[in-house]
């Protein structure tokens, strides 16, 4: 925690664009961060909304560094920012904050992946088709 920041975002804020670079995450304390995929020729499409403790960004964990998704802040938001490269060479010199870090953002891509896969089915593919089994 001693190289997180608070931060605040007024609702309507952007935190990030898919394909930017990706060089920082947030924990939030408060608020909502809706995530987005961009579909041509259509508005975005909202695949998942995170909320206090929830994490905003794992896209500056793996090269090329780039954001998978877009993010705005759906209501107010009071969270903590971390810079990547800060992090990354903390991880470096502690190798047990690397592996729990990196189990931490696993697990949640994974549900990321899901979520969006589940809400592009709902949105966009035939009747029920995103419904599980």
């Amino acid at each position: 925690m001693e190289l997180g920041r608070a931060v605040s975002f007024p609702a309507g804020t952007r935190l990030f664009e898919e394909g930017q670079r990706a060089d920082r995450f947030w924990v939030v304390r408060t608020g909502t961060v809706s995530l987005d995929v961009h579909v041509p020729g259509r508005r975005a499409a909202v695949v998942e909304t995170v909320g206090a403790g929830g994490l905003v960004g794992w896209s500056w964990l793996c090269p090329p560094r780039q954001w998978h998704l877009g993010a705005e802040a759906t209501r107010p938001v009071d969270a903590w920012e971390f810079d990547a490269a800060e992090v990354l060479a903390l991880c470096e010199r502690d190798p047990a904050l690397d592996h729990a870090l990196l189990t931490y953002v696993v697990e949640v891509i994974g549900h990321r992946l899901r979520s969006s896969r589940t809400r592009l089915l709902d949105l966009y593919g035939p009747y029920r088709s995103g419904a599980a089994e």
